[in-house]
């Protein structure tokens, strides 16, 4: 067994590297002892092992029976018992010490293997105590390496996975780069705790905005909802508990420097800051910003916001690939239908009053049959602004798994399909 100078230098070890206190190595490795000598010694069920807290000395002995009548495998006479208690007596149990060294080679080992596993356990345990709170928090790491398209973030002892889905399109990773994330979620699996990390989720930007706007992290504003498209633009929702106070005016800051500071961290992405009211029509006429509605009609029963604009703005309040009004709709809640409220040309006698709503559901369907695809995944397909095979053929198949979130063989399906279809059309 090792000196108490090995122990100590161990044992100190564990607890800087492993984050593991002093008092649970040592309990460990008194248990992981006791039960290799069981296993592998001629030793009692009553055999016990303690370490001095303050030498780090091991002690270890052996309850025995005493019987000048009886004989057997630790049976002592009475006799041989008063080598260790003067006073024993027939019929007394007796604690006899047992050599550490006596335990042998084999019991060494298994006490190594146990006291390993048990500390590993310990340290898994500590990891996920010191994690499982922090769920909606902002955490800053270190690139360890990159796996396909996740990446191993380093967390202080511990580490943390940002995987593909939950990266913002078009950011690039290497060793040794300083990365900001969402503590998204902690499980406490068999191999240990999963740390799961996102720069994706709209919750992301929430929390940038509790660190950014002192407002926010006072609870004086409170930032409502946030819809998103990740890399590109976030809408985002507040309100003022200080009727005093413009929510939006506290977070853009001065000379709009809060925002920019949000802005960077999100790689640029777009924020609309939008005013949240309880009136479903003046909080729908302020999250199609920048477009500014006609005439907004409120149908409660459909849970739907019929919007008209003028026609040389519907391209503007719809936004790109339908970005704008889909945001809007996320974040208030209510389904919005836009319509120029006129031709768009002189002369033309008949108004297009097909919604942009519609025309997504006829892509959806098309993709969904052509691409061999389940409908959510043409939905993902048509949001991200795939809307057609030669279109999804353009894009680098790893910007196309990353911006979509598909899996390398979901990718590979689609893009197969999309191929046999441009290849047919060229016949």
């Amino acid at each position: 067994m090792a000196t108490n100078a090995e122990f100590a230098a161990v044992i100190g070890y564990l607890e800087r590297e492993r984050g593991v206190d002093r008092e649970t190595i040592l309990q460990a490795i008194e248990m992981s002892v006791e039960q290799a000598a069981r296993k592998n010694t001629k030793v009692s069920a009553d055999f016990t092992v303690h370490i001095d807290r303050k030498t780090l000395e091991i002690k270890a002995w052996d309850l025995c029976p005493v019987s000048d009548s009886e004989r057997g495998p630790g049976i002592l006479t009475v006799a041989q018992a008063r080598r260790f208690d003067p006073e024993a007596q027939d019929g007394d149990t007796v604690k006899v010490p047992f050599p550490a060294a006596s335990l042998g080679r084999i019991a060494a080992q298994t006490a190594k293997q146990t006291i390993m596993q048990k500390i590993r356990d310990a340290a898994r345990t500590n990891v996920y105590n010191a994690y499982k709170d922090r769920v909606g928090e902002i955490v800053t790491g270190t690139v360890k390496l990159m796996a396909r398209k996740d990446v191993y973030v380093e967390l202080g002892k511990t580490e943390a996975v940002l995987p593909a889905k939950e990266r913002l399109p078009g950011e690039d990773y290497n060793t040794g780069d300083v990365v900001r994330a969402y503590v998204l979620r902690v499980q406490n699996e068999s191999s240990g705790p999963a740390i799961t990390l996102s720069r994706a989720c709209p919750e992301f930007v929430k929390a940038l905005f509790r660190l950014d706007v002192a407002e926010v992290a006072d609870g004086v504003v409170e930032v409502v909802a946030v819809a998103r498209d990740p890399g590109r633009r976030s809408k985002v929702a507040v309100r003022s508990l200080d009727p005093a106070l413009d929510p939006v005016s506290a977070c853009v800051g001065l000379r709009g420097m809060r925002v920019k500071n949000i802005v960077r961290e999100l790689n640029n992405e777009k924020l609309d800051i939008v005013h949240y009211s309880d009136d479903p029509e003046a909080y729908v006429r302020d999250a199609l910003k920048p477009a500014e509605p006609k005439t907004l009609r409120v149908d409660e029963a459909e849970h739907a916001v019929y919007v008209t604009v003028p026609a040389d703005k519907l391209s503007l309040a719809i936004g790109r690939s339908g970005q704008n009004v889909r945001l809007a709709s996320r974040l208030t809640g209510w389904k919005i239908e836009i319509a120029a409220d006129e031709p768009i040309a002189l002369g033309t006698p008949v108004i297009d009053t097909q919604t942009f709503e519609s025309k997504r559901d006829e892509m959806v369907h098309r993709l969904s049959a052509q691409l061999d695809v389940t409908h959510e995944a043409a939905e993902r397909l048509v949001d991200v602004g795939f809307h057609s095979p030669e279109g999804i053929l353009e894009a680098e198949q790893a910007y196309f798994q990353v911006t979509t979130g598909f899996d390398e063989e979901t990718v590979e399906s689609i893009y197969a399909h999309a191929q046999a279809i441009v290849d047919a059309k060229g016949e």
